[in-house]
């Protein structure tokens, strides 16, 4: 699976198979899931309901052991979770009881960071995630998109050099999903990092990323790989694009038009 030549393999799936006990039938969530991920390259899934995606991020993130097969991180082999790896899910996964500083500060104080330099980080953290004034509000006073903003600040906060994303917008309307989506790239080009961004959005996945990773279903595999090239920062004009246009229309008839019997982790 290519990755561009200036960048260092940061994620491999190993020939990844996971097998579940589905009402006592073995159920194959993932097949033979092979893909390299570059360091600092954006990579969208996408793929129809059921094909293994969230599976595969699961192995990722070291919440679920694969059956056969393995997932590296910097050539290390996964066997847990790790502070390299933020995991961000569609639920919004903050403490209720704990301000929007303490959420985003939660992590730093398990690493025992000193408390100047954790304000200094939850500050530039509530900054970037458009939370100014809200620092001492509680989850229940917040906005969807808001609390999502602050569950990202909070995976952002610890520095990890790999996010791990899980529909992180799925809940959210239309126009906060857009600001998310800029928000999110604006981020990534400030602050470099490995994403893995999982979605049922075609266009989200084109607008996100270097390559979409298209996912065929039962049981889950890699059916193809899509190179976005469109250039960054990704403006309205860029979505607005024939060239847009374009691959959405390819990467939406590779999700939905799937013949059964495709030869399995075929490229482009």
């Amino acid at each position: 699976m290519s990755m561009h030549d200036d960048q260092k393999p940061k994620i491999h799936f190993d020939h990844v198979r996971a097998v579940f006990d589905l009402k006592g039938e073995p159920f194959v969530a993932l097949d033979d899931f092979d893909l390299t991920i570059g360091a600092n390259e954006f990579v969208t899934v996408v793929g129809p309901s059921g094909c293994g995606k969230s599976t595969a991020m699961n192995a990722a993130a070291g919440l679920l052991a694969p059956t056969s097969g393995a997932v590296h991180v910097d050539g290390e082999t996964v066997t847990g979770p790790g502070p390299e790896r933020g995991v961000i899910f569609q639920q919004y996964a903050l403490f209720p009881w704990l301000t929007v500083r303490e959420n985003i500060e939660f992590g730093l104080e398990l690493q025992r960071m000193r408390k100047p330099e954790r304000r200094e980080i939850s500050d530039r953290m509530i900054e970037l995630a458009g939370l100014t004034g809200f620092a001492d509000a509680l989850p229940k006073n917040l906005s969807g998109g808001m609390k999502q903003r602050c569950a990202i600040a909070r995976a952002y906060a610890v520095n990890p050099s790999i996010l791990l994303m899980d529909e992180p917008f799925g809940a959210l309307d239309a126009l906060t999903r857009v600001r998310m989506q800029e928000q999110l790239l604006d981020t990534w080009a400030q602050e470099k990092r490995t994403v893995m961004f999982i979605t049922h959005d075609v266009d989200e996945a084109v607008y996100l990323a270097n390559r979409v990773i298209v996912m065929a279903a039962h049981p889950g595999r890699i059916h193809r790989i899509i190179d976005i090239d469109l250039p960054y920062p990704r403006t309205e004009d860029v979505r607005l694009s024939t060239r847009f246009a374009e691959l959405r229309n390819e990467v939406w008839n590779a999700v939905y038009h799937q013949q059964p019997a495709t030869t399995k982790g075929s490229s482009q």
